[in-house]
């Protein structure tokens, strides 16, 4: 019976959190401010699945970096004089981004297995949890290349989800992967500032 109402809470805890979810990739990709509370809000709930449920340490922090995310997106996106603005970044950048994400992905996996022996997918989890927080400071900054890292995060989520038995978490990946596609092509008809 405990082990019944468990695991329903937990589903019921999971919708919702997809529902905030969702309602925050569909707002961030058409630009409203809005969007961040959902963000705050869907986080905090998946905060309390990742670690009691999933065992899924790297995605909890994850979630705990989110929360903070989106004060801060929150903040920095009201303090933008033009809000139709995003930026673009030369590829060099995006390469110092993706070798030093990387490193720090290993370094996260070898902390996990080390401090977490429980950890379900380590290696998987470390290189999702990295990438979304550095996804998600370049959102906050409004380069529009976010949405090339989410559209990896969000897919490589879908099989790290569903192989943890949170199918509707697996599901929302895919909903999002479809979203940040468009996400990305509703940017590009924003003003695009290329910045050095």
């Amino acid at each position: 019976m405990v082990n019944w109402i468990s695991n329903n809470l937990s589903l019921l805890i999971e919708i919702v959190a997809v529902i905030f979810g969702v309602l925050y990739t569909v707002l961030m990709a058409k630009n409203k401010i809005s969007c961040w509370i959902f963000g705050i809000l869907g986080s905090l709930l998946s905060i309390y699945l990742f670690i009691v449920y999933a065992k899924l340490y790297g995605e909890a922090l994850l979630s705990i970096f989110y929360v903070f995310a989106g004060i801060y997106g929150w903040i920095v996106w009201k303090k933008q004089k033009v809000l139709e603005e995003v930026y673009q970044r030369k590829i060099f950048t995006h390469v110092i981004i993706i070798v030093a994400g990387t490193v720090c992905s290993f370094l996260l996996y070898y902390g996990l297995i080390y401090y977490f022996k429980d950890a379900e997918k380590p290696l998987i989890d470390s290189f999702t949890t990295i990438f979304s927080f550095i996804a998600t400071y370049l959102m906050a900054k409004k380069w529009i290349e976010n949405w090339f890292y989410w559209i990896a995060i969000d897919g490589v989520s879908v099989y790290l989800y569903y192989s943890r038995g949170l199918e509707v978490y697996a599901l929302l990946m895919f909903a999002y992967t479809i979203i940040v596609i468009y996400g990305y092509f509703k940017w590009k008809k924003l003003k695009v500032v290329k910045i050095d």
